[in-house]
């Protein structure tokens, strides 16, 4: 378990191939300010690097790892029958949603969950990683935040097929066994619930078995998640507080709801109350969008709400001002 006394501090960043000088200079510098847990998408190769260069720190080094959504995965991409498919029957490497890099594999396909299962175990096997660190742990936004909904001209006040992922031929032969209904074919709200929930199992039963690989190895189980239970539940069909994970970093973007900083608070109080009272929370701040000033009303309503911690996208909209005021929590 990742357990502190001490308020935690980290932020999300790609890595990327630099001087060992400069990465030790990116390290001294955010340390300096009280960051002490780094979430790296990296290889595994990339990672070990950066542990046996930053050895004799006092940091914390977690593998950030794209879960479900595997865009440019050359691997999956030989295997179509990998991927999900929405309602209207297309899959999302083929048809994919919103964005081009939103290609999606489906929990209900066994070559795809063997492959994130894969992925995670190579991870978890490099020596002193904190934590393995999952993102994209869902399906495809049912629903987007309304300002994404502005930006991409869509208006989604009713479930749109054309979002509706989990239809691969496995989950609804499994529906169909188990509640008598193919699920392309549910028209009434009671059988529809069923079929949610159904697809939050799914993503549960993969995420337990990834909390053992993680932890059969000596490491912890991470995840980068949407902002409330309720909320994760309803817009991308993930159920994140029956995870019983070891920490988790909801992603408290209140500018992409339209929301004030207030609403971070109550987003952290709302996923305490639901999670495992072991799992460590850190509230996600979106870096990027605040100014220095706002960055310290963020990370105070987040602690007096009880976060033991935040977490920041990313390290790359980190200014100098935004370092000081972080500086003032050490």
């Amino acid at each position: 378990m990742i357990k502190s006394e001490k308020i935690l501090m980290g932020t999300w960043l790609n890595y990327k191939k630099q001087p060992d000088s400069t990465w030790i200079e990116f390290f001294k510098k955010l340390t300096s300010s009280g960051i002490s847990h780094f979430f790296i998408h990296a290889s595994a190769k990339e990672l070990h690097y950066l542990l046996s260069l930053t050895n004799n720190w006092d940091i914390k080094i977690h593998g950030w790892v794209w879960a479900f959504n595997r865009p440019n995965d050359k691997k999956a991409m030989k295997n179509l029958d990998w991927y999900s498919i929405n309602r209207k029957g297309n899959n999302s490497y083929d048809a994919r949603p919103y964005v081009d890099y939103y290609q999606w594999l489906s929990p209900f396909s066994f070559g795809a969950t063997n492959h994130i299962k894969n992925n995670i175990k190579e991870i978890s096997e490099v020596k002193g990683i904190a934590s393995v660190h999952i993102d994209y742990v869902r399906y495809c936004d049912v629903f987007l935040p309304s300002t994404l909904q502005k930006k991409y001209k869509i208006e989604q006040r009713e479930v749109l097929h054309e979002y509706d992922y989990g239809y691969h031929k496995n989950g609804r032969r499994q529906f169909l066994k188990l509640h008598g209904v193919d699920p392309i074919n549910i028209n009434n709200a009671s059988m529809y619930d069923k079929w949610i929930k159904f697809r939050h199992n799914a993503i549960t039963k993969i995420v337990k078995e990834l909390k053992v690989i993680a932890n059969n190895n000596g490491t912890n189980l991470s995840a980068a998640v949407f902002p409330t239970p309720e909320m994760s539940k309803r817009m991308v069909l993930q159920d994140w507080a029956s995870w019983n994970i070891d920490m988790v970093c909801p992603m408290n973007y209140h500018h992409f709801y339209g929301e004030n900083i207030d609403w971070i608070g109550k987003n952290v109080r709302l996923g305490l109350k639901e999670i495992n009272p072991e799992c460590i929370y850190l509230s996600g701040i979106y870096a990027g969008s605040l100014s220095p000033n706002m960055l310290g009303k963020a990370i105070k309503v987040s602690l007096e709400n009880n976060a033991s911690g935040v977490n920041f996208f990313s390290a790359s909209n980190l200014s100098n001002e935004h370092l000081k005021v972080i500086k003032t929590f050490k």
